[in-house]
């Protein structure tokens, strides 16, 4: 199966649900006008692009309608896949995805549920794949059995492990993943961190710390700090990625179990409000069911359309 089938898969169920809402709402007019416009906005806002996106989405849509002088609605289906697409890729050029230090470090954040672990775990097999030394540091150290969790992923990887008892600094066991990263010669150091939201100044002071050892350790290094967020909550997911965002510098965000749910439409919401790139999604459940973002694939896969010939590539 070719990665845009894989995709189309994993995305069923929101094309089930915005895909075919789109197809009806146009199939039963014959001209465009202001109530085409406003059965689109609620399609839009049923599958959780949230409120900001679909204002922004139908205002360019109404200009690039008149700039093209258009009349036909079917049309109106191809121009709003090309305008999610440029929606979901505005200033990625200044935040360029890059791991080439060696080592290069990326850590993950992000609430417990929302399958960080896990997603750590498809990382390392990710890039072990491509010939990557990877290291894996067990930096959730208050949740149990998060490091006998994270130790059964990097086995599976084929990755290194450092970890501490539980209850450990998590600073410290950053420190020693990337003493040990360097003396081994990895490539890539990824550490789970902790999940915790309830008392936001600990999470704050746990995760500055954090970065305080990078900075100290390996100033010049590539990092990546990663929020992994659960697709099926929706915008109340929004809410956990702020919290998040005041406490840490996230470059990028990973949004999990799409498969699991009709409103795919949270990723435009989330890469709009909050102005962070997409970097990974997952699809389902395999190891390799984890796929870098592709913005214009995504926008095929939800509205509809073909794939191009760099998909199968």
């Amino acid at each position: 199966m070719g990665l845009f089938d894989k995709l189309k898969k994993g995305l069923a169920k929101t094309k089930e649900s915005l895909g075919k809402a789109v197809d009806t709402v146009l199939s039963a007019f014959t001209k465009i006008d202001e109530e085409l416009f406003e059965e689109l906005e609620e399609v839009l806002l049923l599958s959780d692009l949230g409120p900001e996106a679909t204002d922004t989405l139908l205002e360019r849509l109404r200009e690039r309608v008149k700039q093209e002088r258009t009349e036909d609605p079917a049309r109106v289906k191809e121009l709003l896949g090309a305008l999610i697409s440029e929606l979901l890729t505005e200033g990625e050029e200044e935040r360029p995805f890059t791991l080439e230090s060696k080592p290069a470090v990326i850590l993950v954040i992000g609430v417990n549920g929302v399958g960080k672990t896990t997603t750590i775990g498809k990382l390392a097999a990710r890039y072990a794949a491509e010939g990557k030394k990877v290291l894996l540091g067990a930096a959730d150290t208050f949740r149990a059995a998060a490091a006998d969790q994270l130790s059964i992923w990097a086995e599976r990887a084929g990755a290194d492990l450092v970890r501490h008892q539980e209850g450990s600094d998590p600073a410290a066991v950053v420190f020693d993943a990337i003493a040990a990263g360097r003396a081994r010669g990895c490539d890539l150091i990824i550490c789970d961190t902790a999940g915790r939201l309830h008392n936001k100044k600990n999470l704050m002071n746990e995760l500055n710390k954090i970065f305080r050892v990078i900075e100290r350790e390996l100033p010049d290094c590539d990092r990546e700090v990663l929020l992994v967020m659960d697709a099926t909550t929706g915008q109340n997911g929004l809410s956990q990625a702020r919290e998040f965002l005041s406490a840490a510098p996230v470059t990028g965000i990973v949004l999990t179990k799409l498969d699991g749910t009709a409103k795919g439409g949270i990723v435009v919401a989330i890469r709009h409000e909050l102005g962070l790139p997409v970097r990974f999604i997952g699809v389902g459940e395999g190891i390799d069911d984890l796929q870098p973002f592709d913005a214009a694939d995504f926008a095929r896969a939800i509205v509809g359309g073909e794939e191009t010939d760099e998909s199968e590539e």
